[in-house]
């Protein structure tokens, strides 16, 4: 009765392969569609994290290819109907020689968000690597750490996600925001950040922030980071001062339970 329920979404996994002789590839992005609606959507590798990964496996990767992709299938798939579906018809012979897709693959999930997330995550996002017995951390994994702890305190169908900032900075800007939501004229936006990562997420994160705030003064952010910034880490104070002037508050996981229970209330 449970898997009645369910709904039937199909999936491509989207492959870089520079040397097709010898057929070696590397996963770099996701295709969903629902079977019987119309959404569609891609998550393409973006980060420099990701993108360095792919380098450190194939030292002679196009990252001007890579970093342009994301952008370019998220416009296809923004077309009108007609055109998404004979994009995605065509989608194998108008992919460079270097990019694959796998076979189409049925999968049955409840929610398409949360599907797209295991699937990047299974398929896609670097393996977590152990340092000294301490998880590694990345944005993707702080992200699904957010999804649990949002549906277990019953808001994360009350949220917008994957939300498109190009209206607010320039268009074509492929950035998404993980999270939104709304209540009383004001419009709050929530991002994973991985202090222990590339500062330039916040660098983005900050401008974004400014950008919005010239159009929408009545927003508020928050950026969920894997630690609280410690006071003697140079680049985590720089992140800490970064958000600071530009009124983003910073919540580690830690404290993301209570978060959402004072945000579960205003989005009733």
């Amino acid at each position: 009765m449970a898997e009645e329920l369910r709904n039937t979404f199909r999936y491509r996994v989207l492959r870089y392969t520079p040397n097709l002789v010898r057929d070696e590839w590397v996963n770099i992005g996701v295709l969903l569609e629902e079977v019987d609606g119309p959404r569609r959507a891609a998550r393409i590798i973006e980060e420099s994290s990701e993108i360095a990964r792919v380098r450190r496996l194939h030292p002679g990767a196009d990252e001007n290819l890579l970093h342009a992709l994301s952008g370019e299938i998220d416009a296809r798939l923004r077309a009108p109907e007609a055109e998404a579906r004979v994009y995605l018809e065509k989608l194998g012979d108008t992919l460079s020689n270097v990019l694959q897709f796998s076979p189409a693959r049925a999968v049955l999930a409840d929610d398409f968000d949360a599907e797209m997330d295991r699937l990047y995550r299974d398929h896609v996002a670097p393996p977590p690597l152990a340092r000294g017995g301490i998880v590694e951390n990345t944005r993707a994994w702080i992200r699904g750490r957010l999804n649990d702890i949002f549906r277990r305190h019953r808001i994360l169908a009350s949220l917008e996600r994957s939300v498109r900032v190009e209206e607010f900075t320039q268009p074509g800007d492929p950035l998404r925001l993980d999270y939104a939501y709304r209540y009383n004229g004001t419009r709050g936006y929530v991002h994973a950040v991985a202090l222990g990562r590339d500062p330039a997420q916040a660098k983005v994160l900050a401008y974004t922030a400014e950008c919005i705030r010239a159009r929408a003064s009545n927003s508020e952010f928050t950026a969920i980071t894997e630690i609280e910034p410690a006071l003697e880490n140079p680049r985590h104070q720089f992140v800490a001062r970064l958000f600071e002037e530009q009124r983003i508050s910073i919540v580690p996981l830690n404290r993301v339970a209570g978060f959402a229970e004072g945000l579960r209330p205003r989005l009733q």
